[in-house]
């Protein structure tokens, strides 16, 4: 009856144990992801403030017509790259939760 305590309370620390690793995964994910979308809110906005003067520059409506084309471009191909990138970052962040889960309940099944 001992013994079976005993395993009960090292099941405890150890699922304590999992569970504080996995919420550690997930603060430096999140921090992660946050750092990146605030670089990129950064990056877009100061890529519209230079397109802005750029459009103010413009000497004809070509030339406004050829940078706006030009803006929305490189705006849809960074966005895409950002959410490529923001996809692997969660992904990760799905993989690193899972890994302190996958070994406690790989232990339990050892049992």
């Amino acid at each position: 009856m001992m013994n079976q305590f005993e395993d009960m309370q090292k099941f405890g620390k150890e699922s304590m144990d999992a569970t504080m690793k996995a919420f550690g995964g997930v603060s430096m994910g999140a921090q992660a992801i946050a750092v990146e979308s605030a670089d990129f809110a950064k990056k877009s906005f100061e890529h519209g403030t230079s397109t802005m003067e750029k459009l103010v520059g413009a000497k004809s409506l070509d030339k406004a017509i050829e940078i706006q084309t030009d803006y929305v471009k490189s705006s849809y191909e960074a966005l895409v790259a950002q959410s490529t990138k923001v996809g692997e970052l969660y992904a990760n962040l799905a993989k690193e939760m899972m890994k302190p889960v996958e070994t406690a309940m790989a232990k339990t099944a050892a049992k």
